[in-house]
Order: C-alpha cells, then structure tokens, then sequence
C-alpha cells in the first residue's frame, strides 16, 4: 500500500512531484508530436496549445488542492 499523507480535513494530500513531472513530460511530448508531424492549419495548432495548457493549469490547480471539483479556489494557509 503507498504511503500517502492526508490533509486535516481528510484528503489526500498533494500528487507526488514524479508523478506531476512524468505527466508533464507525457503531455509535452505528445503535444510536441501532434504539432510537428500532423498538418494542420495554424489557427487549429494554436486553438489546440491553449486547450492543452488550460487543461494542464486546471488539472495542476486540482492536484495541489488549489481547486476542488466544485470550482471553490482554496488558499493554502502560510504558517
């Protein structure tokens, strides 16, 4: 069983950094791939970028617990 830690209201806490950098590197080099071997227009490549790097915001925001699925933005508390 992996070891996870859990925030004070029970969660799991932030995804492990690996994981966060593995998926980065994933989603680039298939973004990479996509625009450089697949033609397409460059209006479509550049409507495609902002999709993927929305969609990398969001799910990094929901991953360190900034968002949750309701859309409510959390703060982390500085102590």
């Amino acid at each position: 069983m992996p070891h996870t830690t859990t925030r004070s209201i029970g969660l799991p806490s932030a995804m492990p950094l690996l994981t966060v950098v593995l998926t980065l590197i994933v989603v680039g080099v298939i973004l990479w791939l996509i625009n450089s071997f697949i033609p397409m227009q460059g209006t479509i490549k550049t409507i495609l970028n902002l999709v993927v790097a929305i969609a990398v915001i969001l799910w990094l925001l929901h991953g360190f617990g900034i968002i949750n699925n309701s859309g409510e933005v959390h703060l982390p508390v500085v102590k």
